[in-house]
């Protein structure tokens, strides 16, 4: 094998496609960049087969930062990325096609390649976009996109104590070190409330009416159980009740979804909100699922049923969870007023109406989750 040092100018384009990385939202520590130079001059450079798995073995943290990985190797150094470790693909990109990309990210720093400046572009668009209105290409982009997602939990204190450098003392590990010291005074030890997260449950309305973003809502809600499974509870509501968290706890969400799509019953059916809100109350909620839980349910509030049923059981899920979000595809429309039956007699017992029509909106849905 052939291996040789990088040039001066090359190196630079080495690290400016490190930044390129960092662009496109896969931030890379110095210590990976160093270790990618390092795994480059043991390899031939000029080889793209070489370069994208040294890049990728040593940029590349877990699964989810490859789809990014793989679109700014492709925008920075062109062509299409090997599909296999050792076969190249074509065209296939020259040392002096780097070299000549480093002279453009020293003239400026802040510069990006240009094809990664569209991609940044589309990406950025397609965020904004209503999903019910993606073609199919948009769509699996969409799905690429909110993989990448990162939930953080609703924290709770916990009923134990862990140590802290500020805080109250804690007198028993203050007395064990002057114990261990013969008795001497030693310097106090402190603590302070530790904190465990707090449960989420996400109530997905798959009616008819909810179709077009039904799938984005169910992979949303596979990115939150799989970042805390034991915490997160999923279930579809439609004409009956069925819960979803076994199936959407699967690694791959492909397999997830399918596994949701073989347990729900009623996909694209009817909207009982009352019925279905009132079996979940009381065969889960009621036993402690919904007990100090963020509840989220996404609806546009459709209701076939009886809307003071609604309401009356949103008044007893208010009482029993920390917070109750209701999530409308509708409302992030311009002059939408909340005019239909489900969600006027929900409206009084929710703390907050939100939009969830965008990778945008889910991605505020996901703050307000955590500050909950």
């Amino acid at each position: 094998m052939h291996t040789a040092s990088p040039s001066g100018g090359a190196l630079v384009g080495l690290i400016g496609f490190t930044r390129a990385l960092a662009a496109a939202g896969l931030p890379v520590a110095p210590d990976a960049t160093a270790a990618f130079v390092t795994a480059v001059t043991e390899l031939d450079l000029a080889d793209p087969g070489h370069l994208y798995w040294a890049g990728r073995a040593t940029l590349c943290r877990n699964p989810d930062d490859l789809a990014r990985y793989d679109l700014a190797f492709e925008s920075w150094f062109g062509g299409t990325v090997p599909t296999h470790p050792g076969v190249t693909a074509e065209p296939q990109p020259k040392l002096s096609h780097i070299a000549a990309l480093a002279e453009a990210a020293t003239s400026d720093s802040d510069e990006a390649a240009p094809e990664l400046q569209v991609a940044a572009d589309e990406t950025e668009v397609l965020r904004h976009r209503d999903i019910a209105e993606l073609t199919p290409a948009e769509r699996a982009h969409l799905d690429e996109l909110i993989a990448t997602l990162r939930p953080r939990p609703p924290m709770r204190a916990a009923l134990r104590v862990r140590p802290s450098r500020r805080g109250p003392v804690d007198p028993r590990r203050t007395l064990r070190a002057m114990l261990s010291a013969g008795g001497e005074p030693v310097r106090p030890s402190h603590h302070r409330k530790a904190t465990r997260p707090r449960r989420v449950v996400l109530l997905v309305d798959v009616s008819g009416s909810m179709s077009p973003y039904a799938d984005a809502l169910l992979r949303f809600a596979h990115v939150v159980t799989r970042a805390n499974p034991s915490g997160t509870e999923v279930f579809s509501v439609g004409t009956r009740l069925t819960r979803l968290s076994r199936a959407l706890r699967a690694r791959d969400p492909e397999i997830a979804l399918a596994g949701a799509g073989r347990a729900v019953p009623d996909w694209a059916g009817g909207t009982r909100l009352g019925e279905t809100l009132r079996a979940f109350l009381d065969r889960w909620g009621r036993r402690g699922l919904a007990r100090g839980a963020v509840v989220v349910v996404f609806s546009d509030g459709w209701e076939r049923g009886d809307p003071s049923l609604l309401a009356e059981q949103m008044a007893q899920l208010r009482r029993l969870a920390h917070a109750v979000l209701w999530v409308n595809p509708h409302a992030g429309v311009d002059g939408y007023q909340p005019v239909q039956s489900g969600i006027s007699a929900a409206l009084p017992h929710i703390d907050r109406l939100l939009a969830g029509h965008s990778l945008a909106t889910l991605q505020a849905l996901l703050e307000e989750v955590h500050r909950a």
